[in-house]
């Protein structure tokens, strides 16, 4: 129980002695506080390693020097085979020039190859760094963080201590503020320092971010040069038989491209499938493609691909129509089975029923998605897959870009403009490998390839070759 000043139950003994013992009190208290303090500091910065910011790689120098010297006679020789291609395509048109030039180009996507695998490999090293020092970084905090609340609980405890005991404590006024403010300078000290380390480790993870998205650019790159590599050698072999016609043969080369313009003719004429609407010859779905990835920079063989792997996974889902715009409820084409979450009805019914009114369409005689399963819901519509919701949000965007007052979710041409519009703002229109099959996955399920998703990503760039080879012959002819 503590006496108040002037009490007659003080006596001089007691009070001498309560002096005493909050005298200690507050003494151990900025003992503690700076012998806390220390030992941040010295957790901090001695028994945790130096880390250097300027590390960008685990080699020793001798193995960088090395790197750098393939580098550079890679970079000589790729600037070599350029000038043997300059130099071939000025001479005349010949099977031999065209073989030459052919030999050239695979033996520079060759380099240019070895030379993005050095700078993946750097990169690689550098993440790894980054990620070490965030790491130790994170442990500096850490230690931080536990001074700091033990700090804190200090502090509670001197705010605990009354005016009345500050008196009766053995120093003076003016020696017990001293102490307060010694306390004050240590807690800012500590917040300074450690406001320093999460500084540091802001900065190391932008710098892991930008290096993980070059590494990103390197492997795009590097898949882009295999892909011409591949392409290159293909035209090569082309050429290679040409030469080993024999002069009758060569007399009639005439049939030989005759029958590149019936192959060219034949994938032009081919069906290509669409969900829940009739199928499209190919040829129109490149016309529309290419207008999209016009109006919107994503690549007319990627958007192709996405439009096919959605009619592949309608074959497995299924189609169903609306049966109760009231609740959303609705039935299987094939079984007539009801289906009780075919659409959201709060998010998605009233959209659809204006989306049929604009397009004059029945709602219910038109198909959309069944629901995956037991759980969520159905109610995508035409090639795209679209649910209602989100084709009202896109379709001004989608309108505006071919030219229409209202577009229709089952309209091929509508469907892969709003197909392009969707995947440019999921990422697409970067380009390469790694920015289409993340957009590929967020397309599918709103997140970038990871876990469960990337097989819709993986399965789509896998399409994506072939959309961009048959391409390559309608351009060719």
């Amino acid at each position: 129980m503590l006496f108040p000043l002037g009490s007659e139950k003080v006596t001089n003994t007691s009070f001498c002695l309560y002096r005493k013992i909050i005298g200690f009190k507050l003494n151990s208290l900025l003992f503690v506080l700076v012998f806390l303090f220390g030992v941040f500091c010295f957790t901090t910065n001695i028994l945790l390693p130096k880390i250097s910011f300027s590390q960008t790689a685990v080699l020793t120098p001798e193995q960088q020097a090395a790197l750098r010297a393939e580098l550079a006679g890679i970079e000589q020789e790729i600037k070599d085979q350029q000038s043997i291609l300059d130099s071939k395509q000025k001479e005349g048109t010949s099977i031999s020039r065209d073989i030459a030039i052919l030999d050239a180009q695979i033996k520079q996507a060759q380099l240019k190859i070895r030379a993005h695998e050095i700078s993946i490999n750097n990169l690689g090293k550098d993440i790894v760094v980054k990620t070490n020092t965030i790491t130790a970084l994170s442990e500096k905090i850490g230690a931080g963080q536990e001074s700091l609340s033990q700090i804190l609980q200090r502090t509670r405890e001197l705010d605990d201590l009354s005016l009345t005991e500050s008196f009766l404590s053995n120093k003076n006024i003016s020696e017990f503020f001293i102490d307060l403010d010694n306390f004050t300078s240590i807690k800012q000290s500590l917040d300074s320092h450690l406001n320093n380390v999460k500084d540091a480790k802001q900065s190391t993870e932008d710098v892991k971010e930008k290096l993980g998205q070059q590494r990103n650019q390197e492997v795009d790159a590097k898949i882009n040069v295999e892909q011409e590599q591949a392409k290159i050698k293909k035209l090569e072999a082309d050429k290679q038989k040409l030469l080993s016609l024999n002069k009758n043969e060569q007399q009639n080369y005439k049939t030989v491209i005759s029958n590149k313009t019936k192959r060219a003719n034949e994938i032009r004429n081919a069906l290509f499938a669409l969900r829940d609407t009739p199928s499209i010859k190919f040829g129109d779905a490149v016309v529309y493609a290419k207008e999209a990835s016009t109006k919107t920079g994503v690549r007319a063989a990627f958007v192709l691909a996405i439009i096919q792997q959605e009619s592949n996974m309608g074959s497995n889902v299924g189609t169903c129509y609306l049966s109760d715009s009231s609740t959303g409820a609705g039935v299987k084409k094939t079984s007539g089975t009801p289906v009780a979450n075919l659409m959201k009805l709060s998010r998605d019914v009233q959209p659809f029923l204006q989306i049929m009114k604009e397009t004059g369409r029945e709602p219910y005689k038109t198909l959309v998605s069944c629901p995956i399963g037991n759980s969520g819901y159905g109610g995508a519509m035409g090639p795209s897959q679209f649910i209602p919701s989100t084709w009202m949000l896109n379709r001004n965007r989608v309108a505006s870009n071919v030219g229409k007052s209202y577009v229709d979710p089952w309209n091929p041409e509508d469907a892969l403009m709003a197909t392009a519009v969707y995947l440019s703002d999921l990422g697409a229109s970067a380009g390469g490998y790694s920015a289409e099959r993340n957009a590929a996955c967020r397309y599918y399920s709103g997140k970038s390839c990871s876990g469960s998703n990337t097989f819709y990503g993986d399965q789509v760039m896998g399409r994506v070759t072939t959309m961009q080879n048959n391409i390559d012959v309608l351009n060719a002819n």
